[in-house]
């Protein structure tokens, strides 16, 4: 594997979502029920994004979720294996007051389970601090992996999210992390 290269990225290096690969095979998902997590067997194949239409699983779709949160203040970080782009992490500041969100962190196959998204997420939570938050929050989707992630790097189940978050995304974890 070829040495990672991570860094902030322009919009329009933020453009290049469509490069990351985010394929897995999911046997495992989490419901929550308040503060609670109810993990639960599945059987998931999670395909790349779509190059057509733009529907939510589009690339289309994820450039302008992405556009969105930059227009909103995002910090983007990328990692970079030579030129392509496999990993991508935003944070978005001031979602409430002393609260930033980590609105996007994906990273390809093939380069997960590597410290890929660990990195991107240390250094988006370095951000969020010294901009002032004392929290984080985030909406994950519910795949065991995923959760298990936001778990294993202190992250908690949120039972009381952000109700723009929650109505935006209503089957996934809400997670919040002091920092």
């Amino acid at each position: 594997m070829s040495e990672i290269d991570y860094r902030r990225l322009t919009e329009a290096e933020v453009d290049r979502v469509g490069e990351i690969d985010r394929s897995e095979r999911v046997e495992s998902a989490f419901v929550q029920k308040g503060a609670r997590l109810e993990e639960r067997a599945v059987a998931w194949n999670v395909r790349p994004w779509t190059a057509d239409g733009h529907g939510e699983h589009s690339i289309a779709h994820q450039r302008e979720a992405c556009a969105r949160q930059l227009r909103a203040g995002a910090a983007a970080l990328g990692a970079l294996a030579g030129e392509r782009l496999i990993g991508l992490g935003l944070l978005t500041p001031h979602v409430r007051r002393g609260v930033a969100q980590l609105a996007f962190l994906h990273v390809s196959d093939g380069h997960r389970a590597r410290g890929v998204g660990a990195r991107l997420a240390d250094e988006l939570e370095r951000i969020a601090r010294a901009a002032g938050h004392a929290e984080v929050v985030v909406s994950a989707t519910p795949s065991g992996n995923t959760v298990r992630f936001y778990l294993g790097r202190g992250y908690e189940p949120d039972a009381d999210p952000l109700p723009e978050l929650l109505a935006l995304e209503p089957e996934d974890v809400h997670l919040r992390k002091r920092l």
